[in-house]
């Protein structure tokens, strides 16, 4: 199923109007597994313009990088990450264990929670060297990337690694999610399989014009490899697997696609905030007034 999206790509040399509905999609994990790799792929030949968080620390980022290139539909960021939170499933620092020895565990991986890589009283210093390691990784790729976010909010659970993101930032000059004053809209992953869609389109539906609505999303194919990981964590839903195959099925339907034109919802990119807000408006949502690059 192809969607005619062409127009949204070049929505960067326009300016924003006013009383109009924004909707940025983030589409997060890529480069996780094979499987949602897969189902990226599936989105990204849609033509549906959306910004694409890959996780460079994971075995299957190099795959993600094959994907992604050449999408010009496509805004590429960091997930940042700092946990490995699948049972028989598990990665490490880019930077390698020996230089970062405070964010892993005694085989070398990453916490699968917030709460146990704090436990281990990780430095700030692992902390800078791991999260650089990442974004070098990413550069180095040989993708365009725009922006940086965090898996499970680890990166900016304390403000002193928030401190350290932001520096980064602008040592990178590359956009940090939710630092344009995005407005989070309902999240579809806990929803059941068969509600997926109508949350969706609930979504569609209640956007709050002139704001920059995110959707995060996750997706990936319900197939064995999926199937087989399970969160370590109590929190994490059961049959992920399924739960983000009803995710992607929800995105590429017929259903989603006509409520974006029946609402006029205009799709953005971070690309797209960046080149026509500038990184120079970023304000902090934890600290208002703070801008990281400062004016």
């Amino acid at each position: 199923m192809k969607y005619l999206f062409v127009v949204f790509v070049f929505i960067s040399t326009s300016v924003f109007a006013q009383s109009e509905k924004y909707l940025l999609i983030r589409s997060d994990d890529i480069g996780m597994s094979h499987s949602v790799n897969l189902a990226a792929k599936t989105l990204v030949e849609t033509g549906l313009p959306f910004s694409a968080s890959v996780m460079f620390a994971c075995p299957w980022y190099q795959e993600a990088v094959d994907i992604l290139k050449d999408q010009q539909h496509i805004s590429v960021g960091i997930h940042l990450t700092l946990n490995a939170e699948w049972k028989n499933y598990r990665w490490g620092p880019v930077a390698g264990q020996e230089a970062v020895p405070s964010l892993v565990d005694e085989f070398g991986y990453f916490f699968p929670s917030r709460t146990t890589f704090n436990a281990n009283n990780p430095t700030l210093e692992d902390i800078e060297t791991e999260l650089r390691a990442q974004i070098e990784r990413a550069i180095n790729s040989g993708l365009q990337i725009d922006y940086m976010d965090y898996h499970m909010g680890t990166a900016v659970d304390k403000p002193e690694y928030r401190s350290i993101l932001e520096k980064l930032a602008v040592e990178y000059n590359l956009a940090i999610s939710r630092y344009f004053g995005e407005r989070d809209t309902e999240n579809m992953y806990f929803a059941a399989f068969e509600a997926k869609k109508d949350t969706l389109l609930k979504v569609v539906y209640n956007l709050q014009p002139d704001s920059f609505n995110l959707l995060v999303t996750h997706v990936g194919y319900d197939n064995p490899e999926l199937a087989a990981m399970t969160d370590l964590n109590p929190f994490g839903p059961e049959n992920m697997s399924r739960h983000r195959n009803a995710e992607l099925d929800a995105l590429i339907s017929d259903e989603f696609k006509t409520a974006l034109e029946k609402e006029g919802v205009t799709l953005l990119t971070y690309r797209d905030l960046i080149n026509k807000l500038g990184l120079k408006n970023m304000e902090s949502p934890v600290k208002p007034g703070f801008f990281i690059y400062k004016k």
